[in-house]
């Protein structure tokens, strides 16, 4: 893998999980962000619910519904979404956090990685 900065790593990260939100789950976020912290990828996405989501949010028991089946989604996935961040890190993902929003469509992952990756940064 060429030499990559900081910024160029966050940013193929973000592509590949941005792509990855798009084919998997049918829509990609309105925003997302990445940032590398020591031995963690944290991937910010903002705007990932459905229309019919953001309708269900606002229903009894909605909220929790919607989390319990996004969680599902990602755990059933997480093999593909740890692949994609070792691709663009060239470091192993040891484990994956995730934590959806149901009221702000805001979902933030967290992958800890094998080893301090932002130190091998300029």
């Amino acid at each position: 893998m060429p030499n990559r900065t900081q910024g160029q790593v966050e940013a193929a990260v973000t592509e590949a999980i941005t792509k990855f939100e798009r084919e998997y789950l049918g829509r990609g976020p309105k925003e997302a962000r990445t940032f590398v912290v020591e031995n963690m990828v944290v991937v910010q996405l903002q705007g990932i619910l459905s229309p019919a989501e953001r309708q269900l949010s606002h229903e009894n028991g909605g909220v929790e519904l919607i989390k319990q089946m996004r969680t599902r989604l990602i755990e059933s996935s997480s093999d593909e979404l740890r692949a994609l961040v070792e691709e663009e890190t060239g470091v192993e993902v040891v484990s994956l956090h995730t934590d959806i929003s149901a009221r702000t469509g805001e979902r933030i992952f967290v992958f800890s990685l094998d080893g301090n990756l932002e130190a091998t940064f300029d």
